[in-house]
């Protein structure tokens, strides 16, 4: 009698479970450290059992996020903090949003608003529209252009990294600190986890996901000069390639952040995840890395 009782636990196993699931790595659930390998997905068409852990990739840290917020499809050192740059700047444009003085207001380019670091596109004196403050923020990452974006809503400078520190915490993001609004100073900090989280509530507004979106701008100041912005997100304009697309991020670099980029990424089945880099070793390995993630998650995840 006790003989059989390995086979009818065999045959019920058989007739609950899958007879060749799929098996994905995943991490938090929620925030909530949760391993669930164990989770059935429906048969791969050669009928062979996977299990696929996200690949290692040589930045210091990274995550991937389904973009419903709900799955943590990769985490390397996620929870290692760190000055995240220019990523700053996401955070900067959605405090700004809850502040925009209008978008066709005119703002002066002040001696003040002239920030030395990256390419320089803006000039004392010059008058341009907010909007195009906006576009230069995101798309060129123009330190100056981000820091006159913030004074145009009227806000000090200190009291618009206290709003951005307030925001932070209503977003969760209890690891993630700013002293500045445009990223150059060391002191703003966070993870890969948190910087996900930011990416995902930038990126949900269509004011921001339309402009890191784009891979150039064009504007003509109110004196007439006309000015050419440029993507520093490289991925942008590259179309499908393994079936899936880079579709808005945002870079960032200082010698203390190393090279670091988030972006979104949807599949021809429209699924979206966020993607986040963090020192990753080159101007040219964040991109590659951000892509190689997301691309295991779109072939051996889902959700």
């Amino acid at each position: 009698m006790l003989s059989i009782i390995p086979n009818i636990l065999a045959l019920a196993m058989s007739i609950l479970l899958p007879a060749t699931p799929v098996i994905y790595a995943s991490g938090d659930w929620r925030g909530v450290e949760a391993c669930v390998s164990d989770r059935h997905l429906p048969e791969n068409d050669d009928k062979k059992l996977i299990i696929s852990e996200a690949p290692i990739v040589e930045a210091k840290s990274a995550a991937v996020l389904t973009d419903d917020g709900n799955i943590w499809l990769a985490s390397q050192d996620a929870y290692r903090r760190q000055p995240i740059a220019s990523i700053t700047k996401l955070m900067t444009a959605l405090v700004f949003l809850e502040h925009n003085p209008g978008w066709d207001n005119i703002y002066t380019i002040s001696k003040d608003d002239i920030v030395s670091g990256g390419r320089i596109n803006l000039f004392w004196g010059e008058e341009v529209k907010i909007k195009d403050l906006f576009n230069a923020s995101l798309i060129g990452s123009d330190n100056g252009a981000t820091l006159s974006l913030a004074r145009s809503t009227g806000l000090s400078d200190e009291e618009f990294v206290q709003a951005m520190n307030k925001k932070a915490l209503s977003l969760g993001l209890l690891q993630t600190e700013f002293a500045d609004a445009i990223g150059l100073d060391s002191r703003n900090l966070s993870n890969a986890k948190d910087v996900a989280r930011l990416a995902q509530t930038a990126l949900d507004q269509t004011d921001i996901a339309a402009t890191t979106g784009k891979s150039n701008y064009s504007f003509k100041t109110l004196q007439g000069k006309q000015k050419m912005i440029e993507s520093t997100d490289w991925l942008l304009d590259g179309g499908l390639v393994d079936n899936i697309e880079a579709i808005g991020g945002k870079t960032g670099y200082t010698e203390e952040a190393g090279y670091c980029f988030v972006g979104r990424f949807r599949d021809e089945k429209g699924r979206s995840l966020i993607a986040v880099v963090l020192d990753s070793g080159g101007i040219n390995e964040r991109f590659a890395q951000a892509r190689t993630l997301a691309h295991w998650a779109f072939t051996y995840c889902q959700w």
